[in-house]
């Protein structure tokens, strides 16, 4: 797999991993050729010093998927995720967002700073938002506080 799995904030603070199934979500979406934007939310457990990234899901029917946007509607993720809280017991919880970009080393935009910053602020546990995008040959990976504070983790 091209993307990595292990993630840090550069004074190591807060580790991040993908799954193996994570990554493969990932890798199945590339979005090269005319391909769409593909995208959906980031499931996991949260822990002292790190966050577990377990489940991504994958654009639904319901989701709206151009060549440069990926708009996320809410019906079949909020699902997926309300059926991991409840059968692990709240272990499992919303962590973040996904999407592709047709760039080699993708940046955000400024639609995509706006929404992660709307989506952090409205975080009912007020944690900071992982938001990712998804490249041909990278990942851009950062949390985003809902005071639009953002920082970026690198490969550990």
């Amino acid at each position: 797999m091209r993307h990595v799995s292990d993630w840090s904030l550069p004074d190591g603070s807060v580790l991040l991993n993908f799954s193996d199934n994570v990554r493969g979500v990932f890798e199945r979406n590339v979005q090269s050729g005319d391909l769409p934007e593909s995208g959906g939310v980031l499931l996991g457990t949260v822990h002292e010093r790190g966050l577990l990234v377990t489940v991504a899901t994958t654009p639904t029917r319901l989701d709206r998927q151009l060549r440069y946007l990926f708009e996320r509607l809410p019906f079949g993720h909020r699902a997926v995720a309300k059926r991991l809280w409840r059968s692990t017991g709240g272990t499992t919880r919303y962590i973040g967002e996904w999407h592709t970009h047709p760039q080699d080393i993708p940046t955000p935009s400024a639609i995509d700073l706006e929404e992660w910053r709307k989506l952090a602020k409205a975080r009912a546990d007020k944690r900071p938002l992982l938001a990712v995008i998804v490249g041909r040959h990278s990942l851009h990976v950062e949390l985003t506080h809902g005071n639009g504070r953002r920082q970026l983790l690198r490969p550990y």
